[in-house]
């Protein structure tokens, strides 16, 4: 299939809404298929402090999820899941607690068909190749990896076991960008040729906790600090680069088809200089506290810029260590016009009722909202980050459910976040342009786009 004709087979299923028609074999795989009404899924949950039991709480108002164990070594986040267990009059699961290999011994359970895991970065990977080694479909927190060999050991353990590993990343399910999704396939954009988004999110409280005071306060990290600190920190001590590419970078690559008609083909980063972490440190605990004297390495912005193999361009910010409001700093831009989230404006030439000039995005908003949402969006408003945490996890209960592909699959789950370490790489070699692995080996250019496209995904 040439580059052209490639293209407009993914313009013309995009268009089509629905997957039926164009694409049978997504079909006759199961792809988003529906279970059998009394379909039981078993999930085990593989660190359950914050976001851990976020997840929990979610399955946990499905009464077709059954728990029948989680693991984490931290003996006050299992005595708070048993209790939302509890509560919610369900039986409390076995608990695996017994060092850091304890869900090793989870694993060997025959009573689950489906792990979550949400635990360090560093630990995604080691869980998620067990996980399926095991026989069970894995679910990762973002970010999935951390080096590019991770990447790799995901995509082969899952090619080599069958069994397949999702990305939760919620991200993708946010209402706006799901309906800009839907005008993208819709053609309202004309043909896309850039994207822009990012990690903009002032985190300094986070990384800085001593669990003494309210959750977001106190200058330590390591072994003196309290939940995330006690490991994110660390990150920006040892590495300069985009840390955390995935919340702005998943909706992108639906966008524009990434790893279903099109690939990332190589990108450059670089950092500005490292002052934020620093500063906060003096700041709240004085020049003479020891981690004034930390060296972190992590520049206060980095920025990235990405080719893909069909022309289109993105840049992806990441921003955590400085004083600013939340952002994603999503723009979609095509030949037919263009919509920015800061703001929530659009404009569509030929469409907005003033040449060159912004108009609220809401209205399209309305128009154009994702079957997803329209169908949902009651049953969404129970859970966190705008209800996109349920449809999250909903999508990988369902797959598990018909035994089917996920909708965000290992694949994405690899190139997305091997973004991290192919930015290292980058600043380290002054900027340089770094090639981005295929890691569907080729299946790119005939895979066809499934997320968003049915009840399910």
């Amino acid at each position: 299939m040439t580059a052209t004709t490639r293209r407009q087979f993914i313009r013309t299923a995009a268009l089509t809404g629905t997957a039926a028609s164009i694409f049978p074999t997504v079909l006759t795989s199961r792809a988003g298929q529906a279970a059998p009404a009394d379909t039981k899924v078993r999930l085990g949950f593989i660190g359950v402090g914050l976001r851990g039991r976020s997840h929990v709480e979610q399955a946990l108002y499905r009464d077709d999820v059954v728990i029948p164990a989680i693991c984490d070594v931290d003996p006050d986040s299992i005595a708070r899941t048993n209790a939302m267990i509890q509560k919610a009059g369900r039986p409390l699961p076995e608990a695996y607690t017994k060092g850091s290999e304890a869900f090793l011994q989870m694993l060997k359970r025959d009573d689950l068909d489906g792990v979550v895991i949400a635990t360090p970065w560093e630990w995604h990977v080691p869980m998620a190749v067990a996980t399926m080694k095991a026989g069970k479909y894995a679910a990762v927190e973002v970010s999935a990896t951390v080096t590019l060999q991770e990447s790799w050991d995901l995509v082969n353990t899952s090619e080599k076991t069958k069994m397949p590993c999702m990305i939760l990343e919620n991200v993708c399910y946010r209402r706006d960008v799901l309906a800009v999704l839907n005008m993208i396939r819709q053609g309202l954009f004309g043909e896309m040729t850039y994207a822009h988004c990012g990690y903009q999110h002032d985190l300094r409280e986070v990384k800085f906790n001593d669990g003494k005071k309210a959750y977001g306060g106190g200058v330590e990290f390591g072994e003196k600090g309290f939940s995330e600190a006690r490991w994110r920190t660390q990150h920006s001590v040892d590495r300069n680069g985009d840390l955390y590419p995935t919340h702005g970078l998943g909706p992108v690559a639906h966008w524009l088809n990434i790893n279903r008609g099109n690939r990332f083909v190589r990108l450059t980063s670089m950092a500005t200089k490292s002052r934020g972490l620093h500063k906060y440190v003096v700041d709240k605990g004085g020049a003479d506290h020891p981690n004034a004297k930390v060296n972190f390495k992590l520049g206060d912005v980095v920025t990235t810029m990405i080719e893909c193999a069909n022309g289109e361009n993105i840049v992806i910010m990441h921003d955590t260590n400085s004083p600013r409001p939340y952002s994603l700093g999503f723009r979609a831009q095509g030949t037919q016009g263009i919509w920015m989230d800061d703001n929530d404006m659009i404009y569509l030439e030929g469409t907005s009722p003033k040449a060159h000039t912004w108009e609220p995005f809401a209205a399209y908003q309305e128009k154009y909202d994702h079957p997803l949402w329209k169908r949902h969006a009651q049953t969404a408003d129970k859970a966190g980050h705008g209800g996109i945490d349920f449809f999250v996890l909903r999508a990988f209960i369902e797959a598990v459910k018909a035994k089917g592909p996920v909708p965000i699959d290992v694949y994405d789950a690899a190139v997305w976040s091997a973004i991290s370490p192919l930015s290292e790489q980058s600043i380290a070699g002054n900027s340089k342009a770094v090639d981005i692995p295929d890691f569907t080996r080729g299946k790119w250019k005939t895979n066809p786009p499934i997320f968003g496209l049915n009840d399910n995904f």
